[in-house]
């Protein structure tokens, strides 16, 4: 089924397309597309969405993306790095984002899935740094980048619906740094 990434309570593996029953019911909430929709996504926007990211899994390096209730198997949306291209601007770069079943919000899944995410962006994909980006009423998905150690680097405007964006980006230094993740002591070192 391809790389898996598991955290305490979180499977995040690659889409397939029996996702797409469960992955339709999340995404018609009107609450997960309301930014920068303001709707739910109809099937076909679904099935578009999930058939792209699968696309993309076989068309080089990616995260593994649909997010699993460990102990349930239920699918509950995705924490996942992808390229912003809807952005040119951003380009290139490497956007985490994240949208779960509103059922399953305020208990800390987003933040336990991003940090795995984050690490494995930083550890097996070699990436140099990650952008995440929010319009400042959506302040929980802002709250999250702070707890997973993200800065606020640049505010700027959507460019198809120019409403205000916050950009937020970490470099694998700085997650290095806070994290203490890929430091080893110098050759020859002793550790007693």
């Amino acid at each position: 089924m391809g790389e898996e990434i598991l955290t305490a309570r979180l499977r995040l593996r690659p889409w397939q397309r029996s996702d797409l029953g469960p992955l339709a019911k999340i995404f018609a909430e009107p609450e997960v597309w309301r930014f920068p929709f303001g709707r739910g996504l109809t099937l076909q926007e679904t099935e578009t969405y999930l058939s792209r990211k699968i696309e993309e899994q076989h068309s080089g390096p990616s995260s593994p993306s649909a997010a699993e209730e460990r102990s349930t198997g239920r699918l509950l949306g995705y924490v996942a790095l992808s390229p912003p291209d809807w952005f040119p601007a951003l380009m290139p770069s490497v956007e985490i984002g994240w949208r779960l079943d509103p059922a399953y919000w305020k208990q800390g899944l987003a933040t336990e899935g991003a940090r795995a995410v984050l690490e494995h962006g930083f550890t097996k994909m070699d990436l140099d740094e990650i952008i995440s980006i929010y319009e400042p009423e959506n302040a929980a998905s802002g709250r999250v980048m702070q707890r997973i150690g993200m800065h606020l680097d640049c505010e700027t405007r959507h460019p198809f619906f120019d409403v205000p964006l916050h950009i937020y980006r970490l470099s694998r230094a700085e997650w290095v740094q806070a994290t203490g993740v890929g430091v080893h002591p110098p050759p020859g070192s002793s550790r007693h």
